[in-house]
């Protein structure tokens, strides 16, 4: 189980309106499987998981001036953990 497969949490708008449902959202390597980071994620945070689900984004083309570039793409994870269990990613 390779600790490194799991990058960190995302924070943003959908994802904190994620978390009212339970949910939480990772940035994961492009090579980690649903299982692998379920026994991360569980073992790190403590907490009993669900579901895992893991979504690709593709890169985007960006445009400044006469130049183009390439946002990169990356591989994330919508983590439902299951009823009663709570998870603190944010920093107090």
């Amino acid at each position: 189980m390779d600790k490194s497969l799991v990058i960190k949490p995302l924070i943003t708008e959908k994802a904190t309106m994620l978390g009212v449902m339970n949910k939480y959202v990772f940035l994961v390597k492009d090579g980690a499987s649903a299982s692998e980071i379920k026994k991360i994620v569980a073992a790190e945070y403590k907490v009993k998981i669900d579901r895992v689900q893991c979504i690709n984004t593709k890169p985007k083309k960006r445009r400044k001036g006469n130049s183009f570039g390439t946002i990169p793409g990356y591989r994330k994870a919508i983590v439902s953990l299951k009823k009663g269990e709570k998870m603190e990613i944010l920093p107090q």
